[in-house]
């Protein structure tokens, strides 16, 4: 399952590789990437650990990027 997750205000790409570094090494995560210039970051995990890994991923983005709003869409 795919969820894309819009990170308003993300305005350092070495941050942004850092977070994609990050949630991809979650658990039940097979893969994410964070695009800087779109802003957006496509996360693909297991159906029933979406909602956790959402919330690990949320976690992340505000330990690198406390401004980013982190957005489910």
């Amino acid at each position: 399952m795919k969820k894309t997750v819009i990170l308003e205000d993300l305005d350092c790409a070495h941050c942004a590789g850092k977070i994609e570094e990050a949630v991809n090494e979650l658990k039940d995560v097979e893969k994410c990437s964070v695009n800087f210039l779109t802003q957006k970051m496509i996360i693909d995990a297991d159906e029933a650990a979406m909602d956790g890994v959402l919330k690990e991923a949320k976690k992340i983005v505000k330990k690198i990027e406390p401004d980013v709003t982190f957005t489910v869409k």
